[in-house]
């Protein structure tokens, strides 16, 4: 299987050890963005996986191709040429403490990028999956209607669709992502999100659930995965769900549902 990303590639700087922004005078610098990640997790587990962005035509540019290439991604389609790479600023939760992150991706290489920059029928004619977050869609309109340009092609060429909600407040209010998202969901098969996601990026009010001492309502998730199933159409739905114990530890399970079974990973601590 081929699978297709395309998201926009960033430069993290993390503070060593816990801490914070302010205190620190050494940063440790990440190369990465959300579909980059599952670009290089879906190569680790065998998977041909291909990553589109654009990237400027410099020496961070090619630092970012070669991170990719190390992990077995092919980079063949990514454009070049641009003003910068999008940054941001991490600062790991400790304790109590909650995580921080500040963002500096303006006028970064693909939140300008054009659709005539990339040659769509040469990257989803030998594919077989295409994903696409909906981080990259809230950076700039002009991110937003390439990523429209991708969906619609990948469709074209019988290329199953998934999207990853994955709701910032800090890059768009949920009417802004309403506006974008909802029209995007017809090229959609898989749905991939959270309550909250559901609601402020589809403007889908779901029953309330309760993660409270460990009891997350199922039968509240199953719920909003059918209404959800009934208004878009999707094929499949999935989303994760977090237990937070303390803002370093938390527990991890998934939920899919496929229209028909149900299904729940074990927690993960």
């Amino acid at each position: 299987m081929r699978v297709v990303t395309m998201g926009e590639m960033m430069i993290r700087f993390m503070p060593k050890g816990n801490l914070r922004i302010e205190q620190a005078t050494e940063f440790e610098a990440y190369y990465g963005g959300d579909e980059s990640i599952v670009a290089t997790s879906l190569a680790r587990f065998g998977l041909d996986s291909r990553y589109i962005t654009k990237l400027p035509e410099n020496p961070i540019g090619d630092i970012a191709v070669a991170k990719l290439r190390e992990q077995n991604v092919d980079t063949a389609f990514i454009a070049r040429g641009g003003e910068r790479l999008g940054v941001n600023f991490y600062e790991s939760g400790a304790a109590m403490r909650p995580p921080k992150v500040i963002y500096d991706r303006k006028h970064s290489a693909i939140s300008e990028a054009l659709p005539e920059e990339f040659d769509f029928d040469a990257i989803f004619r030998d594919a077989d999956w295409f994903h696409v977050a909906g981080i990259t869609p809230a950076i700039s309109d002009t991110a937003a209607e390439l990523v429209k340009c991708a969906m619609i092609a990948a469709k074209k060429h019988g290329v199953t669709v998934s999207v990853d909600l994955n709701y910032r407040s800090k890059l768009w209010s949920p009417e802004k992502a309403q506006s974008v998202m909802v029209p995007l969901m017809e090229y959609a098969d898989v749905c991939i999100g959270g309550r909250e996601d559901a609601e402020k990026v589809l403007g889908f009010k779901p029953s309330d659930t309760s993660l409270a001492d460990d009891a997350i309502d199922l039968e509240g998730y199953k719920d909003m995965f059918r209404r959800l199933k009934e208004r878009f159409g999707f094929r499949y739905i999935a989303s994760t769900l977090r237990e937070s114990y303390s803002a370093s530890d938390n527990g991890w399970s998934a939920l899919l549902w496929d229209g028909e079974e149900f299904y729940r990973t074990r927690k993960h601590d």
